[in-house]
């Protein structure tokens, strides 16, 4: 059984309170097609659990499979400096299969971001050490795929249905 070898913490993207009952952590890749499968799912357990549940983000690109996802994440924390992570977030996450970086400029202007520091940002690899270490903590807790999650810092390896993760995330409580 995998742990998170990364305790949640103030580095993390984080919707809801990180002292919930439930913490839900997902590592993911916006190109990938199974994260973009469980995203509708974890957006209703999101509502279904309320303020029970602590959601968390982290990147784990996969570049030799999707060569769209590190730019994606990077678009990601580019948009996290101007406080908009989810918004962008949602969006990478509806649009896996356009993530060129055409269409992340898109994303970016339809987020009223500043196009000119989000293009600074974007293109001074300027947020590569933090998926870096994103994908790094990932591997040390046992990441090899995606979409990986950890339920209250345990592996979980069920079915990513909606039903069968709420069972598990209910279980914790």
């Amino acid at each position: 059984m995998n742990t998170l070898a990364l305790p949640i913490s103030q580095r993390d993207h984080v919707q809801g309170a990180m002292t919930a009952a439930i913490a839900l952590v997902q590592y993911g890749d916006y190109q990938c097609p199974h994260c973009a499968s469980i995203y509708p799912v974890i957006q209703t357990l999101q509502q279904q659990l309320g303020e029970q549940l602590c959601f968390v983000y982290r990147h784990f690109p996969c570049p030799e499979i999707h060569p769209d996802a590190q730019h994606a994440a990077e678009s990601a924390e580019a948009a996290a400096t101007q406080g908009k992570f989810w918004q962008m977030h949602d969006c990478l996450s509806v649009n896996h299969q356009a993530l060129n970086n055409g269409y992340l400029v898109e994303y970016a202007i339809a987020l009223k971001l500043d196009i000119e520091q989000f293009l600074r940002e974007v293109t001074s690899d300027r947020y590569v050490q933090r998926i870096q270490e994103d994908v790094e903590s990932g591997k040390a807790s046992g990441v090899m795929t995606t979409p990986t999650l950890f339920i209250n810092g345990y592996r979980y390896r069920d079915r990513l249905d909606q039903r069968t993760l709420l069972n598990a995330l209910q279980a914790t409580v």
